[in-house]
């Protein structure tokens, strides 16, 4: 049974959203921020102005206990930014700066209430706390068949969702709209749906135009409509790294906020990719609820409370350089420079790979935004071919599925790309030539 705290949070999603309330998992409507040790510590940190004997860290000399070896590594923070537990919701400036960031990339959230953002260790992080929030044994889980196979590991795994897939490409090119609508119509008659939306798109690299982003939305709105509570769970990692014009610019989250009452969004993102950061593990979940104010208040609380019962809290060290850096006048300079490069990387490929010279080996599927890109193999065996690319040619890539190999172009330097396909291609087409072009792997080498 919920206890007393979870019962107060419940109270205020039922009172101001019903139906966020019942999308709430079982475990969701257990979740709350305990009033505890993190509670009494907040407030004595405010009042204690002689001595705070609350929280478990060591201090000396008027800063947290350190070692000198340990600090030489951090030349700009202090030992108090660097090494005691952060609060549970995140650094507060860090957590405010990132909504400022959202709503400016976003114009379309003018004038609709999202949450603060709440901080977590990476947008896998961010995805475990949606599935414990929001996924109980059975609950449907829509995602594309073009997908990051981690998502299986996160729902089905850990939460033993039912994973359906959707039609990610047409065969006519771009995004399959009609194949999503069927497939999120067909399933809205369960009542419940966790929608996953991953743009850019991991593994393909493609990210809907203006047109496929209001089909894809007006599908969600549509079953929502029909009497189905939707999750919609936007994994923006990539977010920004667009490449081409058509590209729309802002994440699907902003176009479903504010939508229906039935309708769930929730922003997945963060420094990771965006500010080229990965292992500082810095990324946010944020919540566009119908119910406004009160109903973010209490998910937040829940979404801490599992953060405080898993990992306690995310590297106060990692938020730090953030807001730092976010600070920094050279920022916004600095990170355009990097797009510059990656869109630079994206030119290159395509160049690489117009033409009809690759053609009886591989097509490329639509790329337009991200880290990656993907090619379709003609004849040959995806696991098979990755194999003999790294025995033989020294070149790792990755077999995403029985024909489709992902290339991340993010990781090769421009100068090299055309160079890489060449050598990929020389290999295609001497394994091609060889009795039945190599081996079969099972599908299996690709369940991740």
């Amino acid at each position: 049974m919920p206890t007393t705290l979870a019962n107060d949070l419940n109270r205020v999603i039922r009172k101001e959203s019903p139906d966020v309330f019942e999308l709430l998992s079982g475990l969701g409507r257990e979740l709350y921020f305990p009033k505890g040790i993190l509670t009494q510590s907040a407030e004595a940190k405010q009042k204690a102005n002689r001595y705070n004997a609350t929280i478990g860290i060591a201090r000396e000399g008027n800063e947290a206990m350190h070692l000198p070896s340990v600090m030489r590594r951090f030349a700009s923070l202090s030992p108090d930014d660097t090494l005691p537990y952060a609060p549970s919701f995140g650094l507060p400036a860090l957590r405010t700066k990132w909504r400022d960031h959202i709503q400016a990339v976003n114009p379309s959230l003018a004038g609709q209430a999202i949450s603060m953002p709440v901080v977590t260790s990476g947008v896998t992080h961010g995805l475990s706390l949606v599935a414990d929030l929001f996924t109980d044994a059975g609950d449907t889980v829509l995602i594309p068949d073009q997908v990051w196979g981690n998502y299986n590991m996160v729902f089905k795994v850990r939460r033993e969702a039912r994973m359906v897939k959707y039609p990610f490409f047409a065969e006519s090119g771009g995004l399959d709209t009609a194949g999503f609508a069927a497939v999120v119509a067909e399933q809205s008659k369960r009542g419940k749906l966790i929608v996953l939306l991953n743009f850019p798109n991991n593994p393909t690299g493609y990210a809907p135009t203006e047109a496929e982003a209001k089909a894809l939305t007006d599908a969600l709105i549509a079953a929502a409509e029909r009497g189905c509570r939707v999750v919609v769970v936007c994994d923006d990692a990539y977010f920004g790294l667009f490449y081409e014009p058509e590209v729309m610019r802002e994440s699907v989250f902003a176009r479903l906020a504010g939508r229906h009452p039935r309708l769930l969004p929730i922003k997945l993102d963060g420094a990771t990719k965006e500010d080229f950061v990965w292992g500082l593990r810095v990324a946010f979940i944020t919540f566009a609820a119908p119910g406004g104010p009160p109903v973010h208040d209490a998910l937040e609380k829940k979404a801490a409370g599992c953060i405080r019962g898993t990992v306690s809290n995310c590297s106060l060290a990692s938020q730090s350089i953030l807001v730092q850096a976010m600070n920094d006048p050279a920022y916004a300079g600095e990170k355009q420079a990097k797009f510059e490069v990656m869109l630079a990387r994206a030119a290159r490929v395509k160049q690489a790979l117009a033409g009809d010279r690759y053609a009886s080996a591989w097509t490329p599927y639509p790329f337009n935004s991200g880290y990656f890109m993907c090619l379709r193999l003609k004849t040959l065996n995806a696991e098979a071919y990755r194999l003999r690319l790294l025995d033989r040619c020294g070149i790792g890539v990755i077999a995403t599925a029985p024909t489709d190999i992902r290339v991340a172009f993010s990781c090769i330097e421009e100068k090299d790309i055309a160079d890489l396909f060449e050598r990929m291609f020389e290999c295609a087409r001497e394994m091609a030539a060889e009795p039945g072009g190599g081996p079969v792997v099972p599908d299996s080498a690709f369940e991740e």
